[in-house]
């Protein structure tokens, strides 16, 4: 056994799968599904009790081989020593968990008053990930509502943790905004939805051109602000004043 396995797995016994690092188990899981687990993808459905442990612990053995390839003597080192399990717990619980967490519960509730007037949430500040690099994307997201008598209507509180789970993946920001734009969705259906997100991009900050004065500014709009140019000039406006 060579505790990988192939690109189409064949069926295994529970007994041989539990021999497996639990990375690979959970891939064997999510291609027997045909379930796609791209960097920006939420895999919690196909992770067991425990397992979410021992992917932290082979992502921490992992690191050290990439401490030990750069030449850093951890074991001198007093700095480095426990680099390895801080980065670790920092990409499976913390910087990547909305790849790992499932949703976070939203209480729903119906427009009874049938509220139908531009609602605006943000700015909500979000922290991201580039999956080009994995440097930070830091930025501040704003969302426009225009809910109907059907529309479910959800905490304000609940915006941010809706964003923190989509925006805690490596990704790019044009994808994450859209993900957002699609939960959204789903969960108020308004008539209307119109999100803009801008953000800080490390991977430019940080290396290449390092240039620190550039964002990167985007947005979806959805139904009515898609439709009615007048309901985008008065959402674009009142975000300028923010």
């Amino acid at each position: 056994m060579t505790g990988v396995l192939p690109a189409n797995p064949t069926p295994r016994d529970e007994r041989e799968l539990a021999e497996l690092p639990a990375s690979e188990r959970v891939r064997y899981r999510l291609v027997g599904a045909g379930c796609r687990h791209h960097a920006n993808d939420n895999i919690a459905d196909f992770i067991k009790d425990g397992e979410l442990d021992e992917i932290q612990a082979e992502v921490q053995a992992k690191l050290q081989e990439v401490l030990r390839a750069l030449v850093i003597d951890t074991d001198s080192d007093h700095n480095t020593q426990d680099t390895a399990k801080r980065v670790a717990k920092m990409f499976v619980r913390e910087v990547f968990k909305g790849r790992y967490v499932p949703m976070p519960p939203v209480t729903e509730f119906p427009n009874f008053t049938r509220l139908n007037e531009l609602m605006i949430v943000g700015p909500i500040t979000v922290r991201s990930a580039c999956s080009h690099h994995l440097c930070p994307i830091m930025g501040r997201v704003w969302i426009g509502l225009l809910p109907n008598e059907h529309s479910n209507l959800i905490g304000l509180s609940k915006y941010t943790r809706i964003c923190d789970w989509i925006m805690s993946r490596p990704q790019i920001q044009e994808e994450a905004v859209t993900m957002l734009a699609n939960e959204l969705q789903e969960r108020v259906q308004p008539d209307g939805l119109a999100i803009v997100m801008e953000a800080d991009h490390f991977c430019m900050h940080w290396r290449g051109v390092k240039d620190t004065e550039t964002k990167m500014t985007n947005s979806v709009m959805r139904g009515a602000f898609l439709k009615d140019p007048n309901l985008r000039r008065e959402f674009l406006s009142l975000l300028s004043k923010k």
